[in-house]
């Protein structure tokens, strides 16, 4: 309408009733913090323009600036305040305000948008806002504008504010009402499914705040939820330890004073089975003045690469980068994992998942399960993560952050060392081959290899293999090239 319509007030008619006319130079931006967002909006042009204002005004649809042979244009721009900066648009659409943040210019965008509507001709040019329900308290756009509105009781000069929300609904799990809810905020959009939406409301793993925002399209303030349901993480305790030279992750969550640091173990399996291999806490006893043995946690992790076949050790590099060092010098297997929210989201997700689903197995420690009792999520418009229940609460989490840092190493990692595995069945198929002696009589097999582990065959019982290539006194294969003690192969 803004590009092609009579969009504006071009006085009174013989009947007093208001004339429109079409803006003499209509330039619309279409404004949002990325580029899939405005694909998203000007995707829709086709099916809002006929074939016939299509040929009248020479537009060309599906470029990122459309022309119009009048003299009016659209174009996308996103997450560029300094271009938008002295523009002459007549009108904003803004897309998605709710996303709108500091961190990713969006506040700057809005802030520069208002300046040049501010110095337009007449005043007469506008923004539109499309948002969802804005999270209270994230500081996006969308709350600013919405603060304003309602601070001045709908009054506001110059603000038109409509949103079509659902009634309130105390409790989330009143199915019927929610369903009543779905359908005042679907309003005249017949052709959502209330059921398909009814499904990812009650999903386990979807928030009361992603329900209430993006569905029933509520202003909510995300109280901290609990992180998994009652009895979800008992209910995958079992008796049983992940066996010596099993293929673990580890996941380490460190700090240097106040906080506690974990080591956890994942092994590579199917399911996933978490052991706990060290929680080093502040004694209450020395608050303040306690700090993180920082060699005892060196020494654990090197013990856990000499019990089991570590494959990785996962470590968030703040404050640990001289352990990732050293450690990285001895050969062992030290991977950086930042705990950024790219990377922790998901894999809180993955993690819950496993948890509810069942393909997660855990011992059964106290210390691990307290800290995951302690986890509360707070989303925001990136997902929701786990965290304390306040910055500085004493209530300590970092077992769980370790365990979700194992657990989406093993379980998103593809499982190796079946060379190693390959290579003992060989021996042991060689070892009880029938061998032909040179007078052509064949000799009767060799009796059975002794019950117990392949290696007490090959090697001699109590002979240990090495759990990790740095300790080992390599036993070269030739000419294969690889070592049969401990399955490195050889550089040259």
């Amino acid at each position: 309408m803004e590009l092609c319509g009579p969009c504006r007030f071009g006085g009174w008619d013989a009947d007093k009733n208001p004339v429109a006319i079409p803006h003499p130079a209509p330039w619309i931006d279409v404004a949002a913090v990325a580029k899939d967002q405005t694909t998203n909006a000007m995707s829709l042009f086709p099916g809002m323009l006929s074939p016939a204002c299509i040929s009248e005004y020479g537009l060309d649809l599906g470029k990122e600036i459309i022309h119009s042979k009048k003299g009016g244009r659209i174009r996308a721009v996103t997450s560029s305040p300094r271009v938008l900066e002295g523009g002459r648009p007549s009108l904003v659409l803004a897309d998605e305000t709710h996303h709108w943040l500091n961190q990713n210019d969006g506040l700057a965008m809005m802030a520069a948008i208002r300046r040049n509507l501010g110095k337009s001709r007449d005043g007469a040019a506008r923004v539109l806002e499309i948002t969802n329900a804005h999270l209270v308290d994230e500081g996006s756009a969308a709350e600013a504008t919405y603060e304003a509105w309602r601070q001045s009781d709908g009054k506001l000069n110059g603000v038109y504010y409509d949103a079509t929300e659902s009634p309130p609904i105390e409790d989330i799990k009143d199915l019927p009402r929610v369903r009543e809810g779905l359908v005042a905020a679907r309003g005249d959009s017949t052709w959502v499914d209330i059921d398909r939406i009814l499904q990812e409301i009650t999903d386990p793993t979807t928030s009361e705040s992603i329900s209430r925002r993006y569905y029933l399209n509520q202003v909510w303030a995300a109280a901290s939820e609990e992180w998994l349901p009652t009895g979800a993480w008992a209910a995958r305790a079992v008796s049983a330890k992940i066996p010596d030279g099993a293929q673990v992750m580890l996941g380490i969550d460190g700090s240097y004073n106040d906080d506690s640091t974990a080591v956890v173990a994942a092994s590579c399996a199917q399911s996933p089975h978490i052991e706990v291999v060290g929680c080093w806490e502040q004694p209450e006893a020395q608050e303040g003045e306690w700090t993180v043995p920082i060699l005892e946690v060196e020494d654990a992790i090197r013990a856990a690469c000499k019990k089991w076949r570590v494959k990785e050790i996962a470590f968030d590099p703040y404050r640990w980068a001289r352990t990732m060092q050293v450690l990285s010098r001895e050969q062992l297997p030290v991977v950086d994992y930042p705990q950024s929210p790219e990377r922790m989201i998901p894999a809180t997700q993955r993690f819950q998942e496993a948890v509810t689903n069942g393909t997660l197995t855990h011992s059964g420690d106290e210390r691990l399960a307290r800290h995951i009792g302690n986890c509360v999520v707070k989303p925001d418009s990136r997902g929701a993560r786990i965290r304390k229940e306040t910055k500085w609460s004493p209530r300590k989490i970092d077992l769980a952050i370790a365990a979700v840092m194992a657990y989406d190493r093993a379980a998103g990692r593809p499982q190796r060392g079946a060379g190693w595995l390959t290579y003992l069945k060989g021996e042991l198929a060689k070892q009880q081959e029938v061998a032909a002696p040179s007078n052509g009589e064949v000799e009767p097999p060799e009796a059975p290899p002794p019950a117990g582990r392949p290696r007490d065959y090959l090697l001699g019982v109590g002979q240990e293999l090495p759990k990790h290539p740095s300790g080992c006194k390599h036993r070269w294969k030739q000419p294969e090239g690889y070592c049969v003690l401990c399955g490195s192969r050889r550089e040259n």
